[in-house]
């Protein structure tokens, strides 16, 4: 159910989407906690410790760490001048500073996902995106009602077709994650149905249809799904700008400096 990483086709080697993978485990929680007192605004330290249970809260200034940190490279801003603000149905957006002219960071798009134990951030300068992970083992264990609010009839009845079992399992958490990852580009927050809307998939897992809701148009889409980890699933939604970007550029770890990254391509 992923990409396999090479060399890219002939005008496709162009990065769409930058994504960072960044495991809990990845920074000890002392120092997660001092960059977070020294980096964060008082709106996001405030929302952390509202968190009822510590290790929540620690996650929460991680993946807020590593939000800062990415936008850091990617503008040139220090962490800790970088304003970021909250639409009115809360989506996270980065607000450019109109005072230094120097600093040439046009559109940029960010989108923050988190399960146990894993963070996952999306950046793209190409349109809005969305992010989404999960572990399969979750979905596998959020029962039928769930899964009945959650899927349209025909991704319900391609999960049928393949029996019980792993292949399912994985199928299952493939859909779920492209559908949070729609939802979160779209900006929509609870507003949109999840079945008002409809993946679906190829044998081997890639996006091989799209039926949006009544008020979009699945051709300005672009869907990728992909391995997160050894028992996790993630994927990315990017609303398209009209240029031709076709890569995915994977980071796994926590960015302390610019580096390479597995290249992958949208379905």
């Amino acid at each position: 159910m992923t990409t396999a990483p090479g060399t890219a086709p002939a005008g496709r080697d162009t990065v769409a989407v930058k994504v960072w993978i960044c495991p809990d485990e990845a920074m000890a929680p002392p120092l997660a906690d001092t960059l977070a007192l020294h980096w964060l605004d008082r709106d996001e330290w405030a929302a952390a410790e509202r968190l009822r249970f510590e290790r929540g809260r620690r996650q929460y200034r991680l993946a807020h760490v590593l939000v800062r940190r990415a936008l850091s490279l990617e503008t040139g801003i220090a962490e800790a001048e970088l304003a970021i603000a909250r639409s009115a149905l809360g989506r996270p957006c980065l607000h450019h500073p109109s005072d230094e002219p120097a600093r040439e960071t046009g559109h940029l798009d960010f989108n923050l996902s988190h399960t146990e134990g894993i963070i996952a951030l999306a950046v793209t300068r190409h349109g809005r995106v969305g992010i989404d992970v999960e572990r399969p083992s979750r979905i596998a264990g959020s029962g039928p009602d769930v899964v009945g609010t959650v899927f349209a009839d025909e991704e319900r009845q391609g999960l049928r077709a393949l029996g019980e079992g792993r292949l399912r399992e994985r199928a299952a958490t493939r859909l779920w994650t492209l559908k949070e990852a729609y939802v979160k580009a779209r900006g929509t927050g609870i507003g949109l149905p999840l079945d008002s809307f409809a993946f679906t998939l190829d044998d081997a897992g890639r996006v091989a249809g799209f039926r949006p809701p009544e008020d979009d148009v699945a051709a300005r889409w672009r869907f990728l799904g992909f391995d997160a980890g050894p028992d996790a699933m993630a994927a990315v939604a990017v609303a398209g700008d009209g240029r031709d970007e076709q890569t995915v550029l994977v980071h796994h770890g926590f960015p302390w400096r610019k580096g390479p990254g597995q290249r992958l391509w949208f379905d």
